[in-house]
């Protein structure tokens, strides 16, 4: 089956000197360049590809994958801005178009914004909008407090940062709690930590409760064998040095260094804590 923006495996139906076609069902037959042939095909194989246009708008397809395809969300880099509108550039040798209705602010070459790539029903080609908040599922019934999740930073605000939940939802990563620096467009796993009754989601980039503690158990005692097994840290620490020692708050040191002195892996001092011998 042909899914334009998509990864197909199709059948090749025939080589010619441009490369080889493709039986594309109700689009015809689709060329694969000769340059993206793999070795030693023949006819009547399967192969993977990836279905887009070519600079004449012609169906082509290619081995090289683009950096987002058709429906998912990603941040892509502006290579040129011109009267149709930004094009970014998707690890493809035809760059995709973002048009000015579809701009949430006037993008500039140079930098990279979070978008969501589709095909537009007018014109039937592969184009991205920066307007993503109409491309987010709003049903998160799926979801329970306490899941991992997959996330993307879209963008930030006074009161935190907005995050795409497994390429489909959205939701909220608060500044105050935040331990470690994060930016536009990064990649990492998160946890579901409040569904509210309005339908959005606050989330967390640690587990919550005490398996969340457990998950900081290590990091200090690392922390401790490379400063010589003492650290100028215990529960008079302003939080802010603690934040900037260990990348955690003080209400998690605080409960994680009670885990540890009762495993007696740590003795807590006036001056901080250091680990316990033997």
């Amino acid at each position: 089956m042909v899914r334009i923006g998509k990864i197909c495996i199709l059948e090749v139906v025939k080589f010619t000197e441009q490369g080889a076609y493709l039986d594309g069902g109700p689009y015809g037959e689709i060329l694969l360049p000769q340059k993206y042939v793999p070795e030693n095909c023949k006819e009547e194989d399967e192969v993977e590809v990836f279905i887009s246009f070519d600079s004449e708008d012609r169906i082509v397809a290619t081995s090289v994958m683009p950096t987002v395809m058709v429906g998912q969300f990603g941040r892509l880099k502006v290579v040129e801005v011109n009267r149709i509108g930004a094009f970014l550039d998707w690890g493809l040798p035809k760059n995709l178009l973002v048009p000015f209705r579809e701009q949430k602010m006037k993008m500039e070459e140079g930098k990279s914004y979070v978008v969501h790539v589709y095909v537009d029903d007018k014109s039937g080609r592969i184009v991205a909008s920066s307007k993503i908040l109409r491309f987010i599922d709003s049903d998160t019934s799926d979801y329970s407090e306490g899941d991992e999740v997959e996330l993307l930073i879209a963008s930030k605000s006074d009161i935190g940062y907005t995050a795409i939940i497994n390429g489909a939802h959205q939701g909220v990563l608060y500044h105050n709690e935040l331990f470690k620096k994060i930016k536009i467009g990064d990649k990492l796993n998160g946890f579901i930590k409040k569904k509210r009754e309005d339908g959005k989601i606050d989330l967390s980039l640690e587990k919550q409760g005490y398996t969340k503690i457990d998950t900081m158990l290590d990091p200090i005692i690392q922390k401790l064998k490379l400063s010589n097994g003492f650290l100028p840290l215990n529960d008079k620490t302003d939080p802010d040095t603690i934040k900037q020692e260990l990348g955690m708050s003080k209400k998690t040191f605080k409960k994680a260094i009670g885990a540890l002195y009762k495993e007696k892996q740590i003795i807590i001092t006036p001056e901080g804590i250091k680990l316990a011998e033997g």
